[in-house]
């Protein structure tokens, strides 16, 4: 099976080269600044140079307004939407049709009821996205990049009618059992491939990516 992977969360020249010559067929860019991964609009599209048509270029959002999206689009030629907050699917849609882009949905997930909400999105959205929910113990949560996994399994022989990544936790020393368990084709990493919070360790992103080369 080949597995694709998506590289969350890049901010500087050297993850985003990294990421793209290591065969990343998706790059994320963060635009929400209580992330230590949030970029503003203008080092946004510096580093949207760096990425290949063939590689999709993801701009990851949380609850934003209509005002956000348009400073963002003004400058970076997103491919794809990723909605990771509280968003309805009736705004996924609506964002769809304003933007004329596809649209990603994240599901938090902490049990096997958390799954099912997903299919109240399926005709709203392109694609789905599966990260763990973070517990209301952990301070300073954010809506992702936590390096929290949930239970991978609650994924194994799940159908929607769109495209899936599975994410949360993620990083080069367990992802392969990640899909081994869940059965995605496509893996999200964000802080799984950090030196710290919101640095890229090319080194990590190099072994997360040979690592499913090797499946």
């Amino acid at each position: 099976m080949t597995v694709q992977a998506k590289i969350c969360g890049i901010n500087d020249e050297t993850g985003m080269r990294t990421a793209v010559a290591g065969g990343a067929a998706f790059v994320g860019l963060v635009f929400y600044p209580p992330s230590p991964r949030s970029l503003d609009p203008d080092a946004a599209a510096a580093l949207a140079a760096f990425v290949p048509d063939h590689v999709t270029l993801v701009g990851l959002f949380v609850d934003p307004d209509d005002g956000l999206i348009d400073d963002v689009l003004a400058k970076v030629t997103l491919d794809l939407i990723q909605l990771h907050g509280s968003e309805s699917p009736e705004r996924c849609q609506a964002l769809r049709t304003r933007t004329g882009l596809p649209v990603m949905k994240a599901i938090k997930i902490g049990d096997a009821e958390d799954v099912e909400t997903a299919s109240t999105y399926e005709g709203s959205v392109d694609w789905l996205m599966f990260d763990a929910k973070a517990p209301k113990s952990l301070k300073n949560a954010l809506p992702g990049g936590n390096a929290l996994a949930f239970d991978w399994t609650l994924m194994a022989g799940q159908e929607w009618s769109v495209p899936w990544m599975l994410a949360g936790g993620l990083n080069p020393d367990n992802v392969v059992a990640a899909v081994e368990a869940s059965g995605a084709a496509v893996v999200d990493v964000s802080s799984g491939v950090e030196s710290a919070p919101g640095r890229k360790d090319p080194l990590r992103i190099t072994a997360f990516l040979d690592a499913l080369k090797n499946l």
